[in-house]
């Protein structure tokens, strides 16, 4: 028998959803024509992957899940990280960790500001580029 109107949840596990998003990208990007064939070669790659590199995206989108949510995971990485550094040992190879911090209103007022400085740099840059080749490409044909 079955329940039309169920009122069941499915929690859908950390990092889970970080993988489907980047199979997803892959489809849009590539346009396979057999998709399932197209995903299990794409989950089979990653898998090997994994084995080599011991990086497990599933893991590493969770905790940048965990990170928007309630930061747990990367609190706990600095933290580690402080032990680490005052004992001078580390259980582990060591590896580059990006550590996230909140940033106040005025901060991010500031960085966007920079951002937007140095992008209209960049945007004048390839402007007097162009203008470099048009007069070139106008002296060449006289």
């Amino acid at each position: 028998m079955s329940i039309p109107f169920s009122n069941t949840h499915y929690r859908i596990p950390q990092g889970f959803g970080n993988l489907l998003e980047g199979l997803t990208r892959e489809i849009l990007r590539e346009q396979p024509d057999n998709i399932p064939a197209f995903a299990a070669a794409y989950f089979e790659n990653l898998l090997e992957k994994r084995e080599k590199t011991s990086f497990d995206p599933a893991e590493w989108g969770a905790k940048l899940d965990d990170r928007y949510y309630n930061k747990h995971t990367f609190k706990e990485q600095e933290q580690s990280e402080i032990c680490e550094k005052e004992t001078g040992k580390s259980g582990r190879e060591e590896t580059p960790v990006t550590v996230f911090e909140e940033s106040t209103e005025e901060e991010r007022e500031k960085e966007e500001h920079a951002a937007l400085k140095i992008q209209a740099a960049f945007r004048g840059h390839v402007a007097r580029e162009e203008v470099k080749k048009m007069k070139s490409e106008k002296e060449e044909k006289k």
